[in-house]
């Protein structure tokens, strides 16, 4: 049975990440910030003697050897198969298999040939351990790999999602520096990735991360309101960490965002309903305290907006 190029990058990219439109204006005013040009995406240099001298590249700029090359993966030679397509079979199969170093190999070589979702899901495959020890170095040089070659993707292609996720790694990466690395903090660039991942791919995570920059001064001035916006934007696309926060944030009120309860309590509410109870835990207790302390008449109408909300769901569906 023949697979398909578009079904193996599909299953890459399920099994690698989570999955422009611009906000309503709140009350009318202004609304979010326009996007920022592409970012310069070339990786920092190592110091003197680091592992991976940097090499030139079009224009001037410089960045860490790509990890097909020797330096990178030295532990897993390339396993000769006969294409990305064949490697790609063998990831599937291995994986199935359990044999992960085998997967591991095969993935090797298809992002070496170029494979974006191959090259994305190498990325997950380092940054989490996962078949091999954990490299965050690794994962970081795979992500700006596929930043740097793929910025410009239509937005709303398969594509265009495993590279906005790439920008979104990358802003995680620079918030907090790779220890032991030339990967050093910084918060700008880090700002620079999550806006463009933002604004340009209309990314729920990335706005969500963007927002969260700017709730705490972080890489930009603190401004809640256009937090406030970009929050609401991953909400309406089901980001459940998204609508908790705007959720809370529209319970509370205050620094230039309108306090609407009610509002409040049904993000709050879909939040908790698209929640993962083991790793966002924290998401069903700030809900059910926000409806422990609130008012019947508050509890009852959010309820119903809830409901709404989840019958114009099904609707679209259809």
């Amino acid at each position: 049975m023949r697979i398909s190029e578009t079904i193996l990058a599909g299953a890459l990219f399920v099994l690698g990440c989570q999955p422009v439109a611009w906000a309503q204006e709140l009350n009318g005013q202004r609304g979010l910030v326009p996007p920022r040009p592409i970012p310069g995406i070339a990786l920092p240099e190592p110091e003197d003697g680091a592992v991976g001298e940097p090499s030139p590249l079009a224009g001037g700029r410089a960045i860490a050897p790509a990890p097909s090359g020797p330096v990178a993966h030295t532990a897993l030679p390339l396993a000769p198969f006969s294409s990305a397509r064949d490697a790609l079979k063998a990831w599937m199969r291995d994986s199935s298999a359990g044999d992960q170093a085998g997967a591991v190999r095969a993935l090797e070589f298809a992002a070496s040939r170029g494979h974006l979702a191959a090259q994305f899901k190498l990325g997950r495959v380092y940054a989490s351990g996962d078949g091999v020890p954990v490299n965050d170095l690794k994962a970081f040089e795979y992500f700006s790999k596929i930043a740097d070659e793929n910025a410009d993707q239509i937005p709303g292609t398969s594509d265009a999602r495993i590279v906005a996720s790439a920008f979104v790694a990358l802003g995680g990466y620079f918030l907090d520096g790779i220890k032991g690395t030339y990967v050093k903090p910084n918060a700008d660039r880090a700002f620079d990735m999550f806006h463009y991942a933002a604004s340009y791919f209309g990314d729920s995570d990335g706005q969500y991360n963007l927002a969260r920059l700017y709730l705490n001064g972080t890489g930009a001035q603190r401004d809640p309101r256009q937090a406030a916006r970009w929050m609401k934007l991953a909400a309406e696309k089901g980001h459940a960490p998204a609508r908790a926060v705007f959720g809370d944030m529209l319970l509370r009120g205050g620094d230039g965002v309108p306090r609407h309860p009610i509002l409040g309590l049904m993000w709050l509410a879909l939040a908790r309903e698209g929640a993962d109870a083991t790793r966002e835990g924290w998401i069903v207790e700030r809900c059910d305290a926000a409806f422990g302390a609130a008012s019947p008449a508050d509890r009852t109408a959010a309820l119903a907006l809830v409901e709404r909300q989840q019958v114009a769901g099904r609707g679209a569906r259809r």
